[in-house]
């Protein structure tokens, strides 16, 4: 779980991102799903944009991926998600305690 001062440094850390993926009429698959996975492992922190054409809410995606991935959701914004899930590679972002 992460506090809230950990979800405001990584929330300060996605403003600078641009969203990597969509999810649109298709929903969820599991090919998105795998797909998110392996990006969580490299980027640790990325940004999915919910198309209008998705059938579910952003938050309806969120907590799907958030359950799939074993990630942390930091945000859902109008149709934006941020996710986040340190690597078991190698690490690159610092938490703050």
């Amino acid at each position: 779980m992460l506090t809230s001062k950990q979800r405001a440094y990584l929330r300060s850390l996605a403003n600078t991102i641009d969203p990597i993926f969509q999810v649109g009429k298709g929903g969820v698959t599991p090919e998105l799903t795998q797909a998110i996975d392996d990006a969580l492992e490299k980027r640790e922190l990325i940004k999915i944009n919910v198309l209008n054409n998705c059938m579910m809410s952003p938050r309806e995606v969120c907590d799907i991926l958030h359950e799939r991935t074993h990630s942390e959701p930091v945000q859902v914004i109008g149709k934006k998600i941020v996710l986040y899930r340190p690597s078991k590679e190698k690490p690159s972002i610092e938490l703050p305690k």
